[in-house]
């Protein structure tokens, strides 16, 4: 497998896993590495080879096995097509279907973009899926050999939930199922941002803005919230008028008072600047 392929599958090993790892080897694995060994095998791969070698359970075909042909055997054995047998009549070998045939159910695979880390590079050798909850991880291999004809070497799942409704209220959000599935043949997620130089980026960002509005869709969406985190602010003074409570009734009754009791004081005071002022009077003298 390809470095990158090798650094994708430990990436995307379950927390648990990883943790009783490290707790064994006592090896910390930073982002960027792989803890697969010099043929490519997972620690848990290396480690049921050897205990299989120990107990001389690699008997295959009059000898051991190597660690190579043994990993390259389980590789074959896992990610072979289930449901079909190869038969030969009349000298002829056939593909024959075991059992009863089935038809592809009606449920829908949506391809979703890789989460990559800032400043990592997006990795070709894994691809996201959303899946019903129904769906099984055999499936999931069955699936994209049969239809699409993609190899996969191992596959992760997870279930998302949604957040529970308030008592009455409609549930918006359904349930699903997360896949990561590790490719065989690197594949690029279409029209990628990263992979394009500087004239095609533009290009592609002038055509989603022509045809989307990207840009003018987050302005809105930030005036939007703007505007509700005005409205919900305790020391907001921009309230809607016909949304009063008795608190803002009696500030606003206050407030018209004193301009009312200053404007009278500003009259009162312009008038008696206004007033003629007489000469004063002397004491008239005695004969």
């Amino acid at each position: 497998m390809p470095e990158a392929a090798l650094i994708a599958r430990t990436a995307s090993t379950p927390i648990a896993v990883r943790a009783r790892r490290e707790k064994k080897t006592g090896r910390v694995i930073k982002p960027g590495e792989t803890d697969a060994t010099f043929l490519g095998l997972t620690p848990s791969d290396h480690a049921r080879y050897l205990r299989r070698k120990a107990q001389g359970l690699l008997s295959h075909r009059g000898g051991d096995e190597s660690e190579k042909k043994w990993h390259e055997r389980q590789n074959k054995q896992r990610s072979r097509i289930r449901g079909i047998r190869k038969v030969t009549r009349d000298g002829k070998q056939e593909v024959e279907i075991v059992g009863q045939t089935i038809y592809l159910p009606n449920v829908i695979f949506r391809l979703v973009r890789n989460n990559t880390p800032p400043e990592e590079p997006y990795n070709p050798y894994e691809a996201t899926f959303r899946i019903p909850l129904s769906i099984t991880k055999t499936d999931i291999r069955s699936y994209l050999l049969a239809v699409y004809g993609v190899k996969t070497t191992y596959i992760r799942t997870d279930i998302y939930r949604p957040a529970v409704p308030r008592r009455g209220a409609p549930q918006t959000k359904t349930a699903y199922k997360r896949t990561v599935v590790g490719l065989v043949e690197p594949f690029y997620y279409p029209h990628r941002m990263e992979g394009m130089d500087e004239q095609a980026k533009e290009e592609r960002t002038k055509r989603l803005e022509d045809a989307f509005q990207v840009a003018e869709g987050r302005e809105t969406q930030k005036l939007m919230f703007l505007k509700l985190t005005r409205e919900l602010s305790t020391n907001n003074k921009i309230k809607n008028p016909m949304a009063m409570t008795r608190a803002a009734i009696l500030a606003r009754v206050s407030e018209r008072r004193k301009l009312r009791e200053s404007t009278v004081e500003n009259t009162i005071q312009l008038e008696d600047l206004n007033k003629p002022i007489s000469p004063p009077t002397t004491p008239a003298t005695p004969p």
